[in-house]
């Protein structure tokens, strides 16, 4: 019974994950690569899974780490640059402004998507346009995901974000504006 409990579990996790950051979600890794990924011990990983602040799965008497687990802690322990905090306050606004009106602020997405292939036709730029078109095709929630999130995936999508023109001028200056007048925590220069 616990056995089928945690493989609907996981499953559904999975499902999730694959929705938001792809199948690579699903991959299953050694607490040695987890810990190159973390950039720290094996040993650190392995207490991480001991204290519970890391889910696992074990296969034999070794430790199983899902890897959209290990990019969940990994990006909750990560600082955003100074740059970054400022692009996800002004991605908030964007996504404020997609749930009052979804239908317009998708529009003005998909029309600035091919005058960005335009000019960032190739490369890296090229990539997250293509990974911006896969979101834009999906589910509005995996829009509001890659506004919103403050991982590695959704920090770059926001650098190469198609919302130009969603925000008024007044309203990015407005954003800009509370932005510099509250300090932040965990970021850095």
């Amino acid at each position: 019974m616990f056995v089928a409990i945690v493989s609907t579990m996981d499953a559904m996790r999975s499902t999730l994950h694959e929705t938001i950051t792809g199948a690579e979600s699903d991959e299953l890794l050694t607490t040695g690569e987890a810990a190159k990924i973390l950039n720290s011990s094996r040993q650190h990983v392995v207490d991480l899974c001991d204290r519970g602040d890391l889910s696992f799965t074990t296969t034999g008497r070794h430790r199983r780490v899902n890897r959209a687990d290990l990019e969940t802690l990994r990006t909750r322990t990560q600082r955003l640059t100074r740059d970054q905090l400022r692009s996800l306050w002004l991605s908030h606004a964007v996504a404020g402004a997609l749930v009052q009106d979804p239908v317009a602020v998708l529009a003005v997405a998909r029309l600035n998507l091919p005058r960005m292939r335009e000019v960032s036709g190739r490369g890296q730029g090229a990539r997250w346009l293509d990974e911006w078109q896969q979101v834009l095709d999906g589910p509005v929630e995996g829009v509001m995901e890659a506004l919103t999130s403050r991982s590695p995936r959704s920090r770059e999508l926001r650098q190469n974000s198609p919302f130009a023109g969603v925000l008024s001028a007044e309203d990015r200056l407005k954003v800009l504006e509370g932005y510099s007048k509250v300090p932040h925590a965990g970021s850095r220069s």
